[in-house]
């Protein structure tokens, strides 16, 4: 340990300002070396205290390689983005004054595979905070969802991916409107509900997760962001992601072309080449729809050719846009709705799965 010796005169300054300084310095000196985790609502036993409590969350390192330099986004977009992340960083000051807590809400939405898992990595690593994944499926009532709130730390990110198949939110207003809306006469048509007692599933209900998300108990801690995605916005009740729960709203779009050149520059350091001429009118003029998902699988090299010419690569992406064009045509032509394009690899540029 170390000695502090100053004259008597200055214990006003020490005590006060000076002792304050090296605790602040040594809190952001070991924020600064701590490794980020993942946390999952997945209970595990505390082995190493006396008592074996269970854990709400258990955690692994989070290690993800993503950035926003290797987000496949458009600039204005990325920049809007960390402009808004940041001010929220540094606004804690701010957030006091007018009497909110410090905490802010982002709804990720678009097609599977247009980059919102990855989208949260890299917001992650922008802001150092810790990851809590939480699956609700796995949270059996309200009052458990509030023991995993009260667990989380500041400086961190509430995530729930895929939140409109998570659970029937809305099950209980449909309900209720069914049965305002039986024909009048006679005693009102009663909709018959499944006993919980029954059933081995959550019981979490929307007015549990709308008091999760701005609820008094939502301001036990501070420096919090809450992520939902969803691949189907429309789906959602719109109490879930209205102004002041949901902040800001950020859609997910198919890979435009400042996307696509992101892309070639990471797989294949390529920032100009001839075929991204094509590639820009397949994009902006003919509207192919093609995620960046589907991109990045063409353009990673596959031999140690394909890595020192690149041109495979791009002709392989072209050639994919250009079946997914073909694709889409007919099935507007033969009056379908769009549904995924298969390659022969199996591959799709849309689809119903996750991210």
């Amino acid at each position: 340990y170390y000695i502090l010796a100053y004259n008597k005169r200055h214990r006003e300054l020490i005590i006060n300002s000076y002792l304050k300084h090296v605790f602040n310095a040594a809190k952001a000196i070991e924020v600064k070396n701590r490794r980020r985790k993942l946390f999952t609502n997945m209970p595990t036993r505390d082995h190493d205290s006396f008592s074996s409590r269970k854990r709400a969350w258990s955690s692994v390192v989070f290690e993800h390689p993503a950035s926003f330099d290797t987000l496949a986004m458009d600039h204005d977009k990325k920049a809007e983005i960390l402009e808004d992340l940041d001010f929220f960083k540094n606004g804690k000051d701010y957030y006091a004054k007018i009497g909110k807590t410090w905490k802010r809400g982002y709804l990720l939405y678009g097609p599977p595979g247009t980059g919102k898992s990855t989208l949260i990595a890299a917001i992650a690593k922008h802001m150092d905070y810790d990851v809590y994944d939480l699956e609700l499926t796995a949270v059996k009532s309200n009052t458990e969802l509030r023991k995993l709130l009260i667990d989380t730390s500041s400086k961190s990110i509430i995530v729930i991916e895929d939140i409109d198949c998570s659970l029937d939110l809305t099950a209980e207003r449909k309900n209720k409107k069914r049965e305002e809306d039986a024909p009048d006469g006679g005693e009102k048509q009663k909709i018959p509900r499944m006993d919980y007692s029954e059933r081995d599933e959550s019981k979490v209900t929307l007015s549990g997760l709308l008091n999760f998300i701005d609820g008094l108990w939502s301001s036990c801690g501070e420096e919090r962001l809450i992520i939902f995605t969803t691949n189907h916005i429309e789906k959602l009740d719109p109490a879930l992601i209205r102004t002041g729960r949901m902040d800001k709203h950020i859609e997910m779009s198919y890979c435009t072309y400042e996307g696509f050149t992101v892309l070639a520059k990471n797989f294949l350091n390529l920032e100009d080449h001839s075929l991204l001429d094509e590639v820009k009118k397949l994009i902006e003029n003919e509207r192919v729809e093609v995620t960046p998902a589907d991109v990045a699988e063409r353009l990673m090299p596959r031999t140690r050719h394909e890595k020192d010419s690149r041109t495979p690569c791009l002709e392989k992406a072209i050639e994919f846009m250009k079946k997914a064009k073909e694709e889409k045509m007919k099935k507007e032509k033969d009056g379908d709705p769009q549904e995924s394009t298969v390659d022969d690899d199996g591959l799709t540029a849309s689809s119903e799965g996750g991210d």
